[in-house]
Parts: structure tokens; sequence; C-alpha cells
């Protein structure tokens, strides 16, 4: 990779959410998705690099789609699994909201934020936001209007 693109990427992490949001309309030519900023973050320095160095060859995304078959046998249901089930006890979540960010574990039981524990990711939202949310839809893992 040349410097070019290292550097870009190297911007990436002091780019303000704005920032990113500007850079996903010059890349993608359409208006940012409201998601996280590590989201934004990694959209983009994939699309800088796909566009320096070529997208993913056909048979890279054939051996690809091979494995995914192979986690779900094709079956759109497991594909569906909820959210929930798929958190891995110790991810971090992640979500920038006025300017701070907010930092969420995923426990074996439930989710702690700011050091304290809570039954759902709509209850965080509440902590942080002051009003009633879908946890799923505030921290970027469901859009809103989705089922599951």
């Amino acid at each position: 990779m040349n410097e070019t693109v290292l550097s870009r990427l190297a911007g990436l992490k002091k780019a303000s959410t704005t920032e990113l949001r500007d850079l996903w309309t010059r890349y993608f030519d359409s208006e940012a998705p409201g998601y996280n900023r590590r989201f934004l973050e990694s959209r983009i320095a994939y699309r800088i690099q796909e566009l320096a160095l070529g997208t993913l060859s056909r048979q890279t995304v054939a051996r690809l789609e091979a494995l995914g078959e192979e986690l779900d046998g094709g079956k759109k249901a497991v594909r569906e699994v909820s959210v929930r089930g798929r958190l891995v006890t110790g991810t971090q979540i992640v979500r920038e909201y006025q300017g701070a960010e907010h930092r969420v574990t995923v426990l074996e039981d439930g989710f702690e934020y700011a050091g304290k524990p809570y039954r759902s990711l709509s209850a965080i939202a509440r902590a942080i936001t002051g009003t009633r949310w879908n946890g799923l839809v505030f921290f970027g893992l469901k859009r809103s209007g989705e089922l599951g």
C-alpha cells in the first residue's frame, strides 16, 4: 500500500464524525447512514483501499460465500437469529452521541455501561439520551423498522 492510502486511513481516526459523514458522501455518493462512528470509519477505510487496490477477485468472493454457507447452511432463519443471541460475552459496543463516546460491554446475562449492569440496550440508550429508544437501533445493530 502506498503512503497516500496509509495516510488517508490514519486520518480517519483523527476525523470528526461530521468529517466522516462528508467523506462518506464523497466516497459513496450518498448520504451517510445513521450508524456509529466505528462503522463509518471501517466502511470508508475499506472503500479507500478498494479504490486504490481494486475489488475482491471473483474467486475470493466465491470463497467467502462458500464459507458463509458452511456457517449457516444457506438457511435464512439461521442468519436471522436475534442480535442478542449473536453478541458474544465481552464484546464492546461503542456509540458516539452528542460528541461523547459511550462504551457498553456485553455480559453473559445483560450489559454493563458506566460501571452499572443493565438488562437491555434500550435501558442504556434511555440512560444516555433521557428518551425512549430501541437499543438495537440506537447502537446501530438494527435499522429502524427492521423485523427481529
